[in-house]
């Protein structure tokens, strides 16, 4: 039977969800500028698909490389300390972003995006297994909810931001460059349209220093990740159930960032115009907004975590059938919608995949953090195909699979937590 409701907040109250939604806020904010940024450098820097979506690959790289040297940071510097390190961190990469686009020197800023990403990863690497153990693991769901909430909100703001401070005459300045012959009015045009991402980062830049700042100076509780050297070994089954559950992540991080930076690439397939594929993005992140909300209302009172895992894989797979059967603005719909499917796998997953992890809970989440790549390897496989196959079938073809296996998993951890309970002894009364 599902878990009666319970408050998501426990023991220490409302006011370090409140703080740490602030920390989902900015994340957020960062992460999901990269679906128009996508669009932003193949107009300033005239590229293709396949190099444009080096935005994504360099970014969700980082989660690759730097997750496990983040978790021996953290363990030395204590969660405070950790997360305003993080903010500092990220806050040098968006100085560098913004520099190295107004330059028009894109390795530079593919260099910007990696240490702005070594940041998230520090940042990641505390605050997702924090938000799981801040209360009891039933309600973490709910926990992780609120903050994806934040998150997305965060995610609906920012594209809208730069499409209006920055981007918002991309289809004419794409005419005006592709109408013009003199190379000296062309890098004209392109330097004043490059040059309106400096102050913006620089803006965000001095916010995440304010933000560091704050968290050290904040009242957050210090909760322990790791139990002392003396504990006992993790047993094989949540080891196992881990295992899964980082390729699971590895796959849903890959559709997440597919339904949400790679819209505005599957809208341009059907030749929608580039000054309505740059809000995009902002739609399939309202989508993920309701499934939180949904979430919220939902789990643990009405589905416990896993069966709520099940039916939001099972409606990704849906969706992506409805958006492979239709064309042009019906199909990007229901690419947006899949931010609904989305929207509590995450919250679902991690917990799922740490419990009774015991003193392993920390390296369990680095492993879980390195599986956020997956936003980096499944966009690529989707622009590299696609320029030889029908941008529909690549999409369902890389999708489908993936929820499925996520849907699988979710079944597996099903079935355990039936097998479990119904083993379990008795509790005298």
């Amino acid at each position: 039977m599902p878990a009666r409701f319970q408050s998501p907040a426990g023991p220490y109250g409302w006011l370090p969800i409140v703080m740490l939604g602030g920390l989902f806020f900015m994340i957020g904010f960062v992460t999901w500028l990269n679906g128009p940024l996508i669009s932003f450098v193949q107009v300033a820097f005239d590229i293709s698909d396949v190099s444009a979506f080096l935005i994504p690959l360099v970014f969700y790289l980082s989660y690759f490389l730097f997750p496990v040297p983040a978790s021996f940071i953290t363990a030395r510097t204590g969660l405070k300390k950790g997360l305003a390190l993080a903010l500092v961190v990220m806050s040098a990469g968006a100085v560098l972003f913004g520099q190295f686009i107004s330059l028009r020197w894109y390795p530079g800023a593919l260099g910007g995006l990696v240490v702005l990403g070594a940041g998230l990863s520090l940042l990641q690497i505390t605050v997702n297994p924090y938000v799981s153990i801040l209360g009891p693991i039933e309600s973490a769901a709910q926990r992780i909810a609120i903050m994806g909430v934040c998150n997305k909100f965060a995610g609906i703001v920012a594209p809208i931001a730069l499409a209006l401070l920055v981007m918002r005459d991309i289809g004419g300045v794409a005419n005006r460059i592709r109408a013009t012959t003199d190379p000296v009015a062309r890098d004209r045009i392109l330097d004043g349209f490059t040059h309106a991402v400096y102050l913006p980062y620089l803006g965000m830049a001095l916010i995440l220093l304010l933000a560091a700042a704050w968290v050290r100076r904040s009242s957050l509780p210090d909760i322990a990740l790791e139990a002392p050297a003396r504990a006992a070994p993790t047993p094989a089954a949540p080891r196992g159930r881990l295992l899964l559950g980082v390729l699971g992540m590895f796959l849903y991080v890959g559709v997440e960032v597919m339904a949400g930076d790679a819209i505005g690439t599957y809208g341009r397939g059907f030749g929608l115009p580039l000054d309505t594929t740059k809000f995009f993005t902002s739609l399939t992140l309202a989508a993920m907004m309701l499934g939180y909300v949904g979430g919220l209302l939902c789990v643990p009172r009405l589905l416990s975590q896993e069966r709520c895992l099940v039916v939001s894989a099972a409606t990704g797979i849906l969706l992506t059938v409805c958006a492979f059967l239709s064309a042009g603005y019906a199909s990007v719909a229901c690419v947006a919608l899949l931010g609904l499917a989305n929207a509590m796998i995450m919250p679902t997953l991690f917990p799922i995949s740490i419990r009774d992890m015991g003193n392993a809970t920390g390296r369990a989440s680095a492993y879980l953090v390195m599986a956020f790549s997956g936003g980096a390897v499944l966009p690529q496989i989707f622009v590299a195909l696609k320029q030889a196959h029908d941008f529909q079938a690549v999409f369902a073809g890389i999708m489908i699979p993936a929820y499925l296996y996520i849907l699988l998993f979710g079944l597996h951890v099903l079935k355990d937590r039936a097998t479990r309970q119904a083993t379990a002894p008795l509790v005298p009364q």
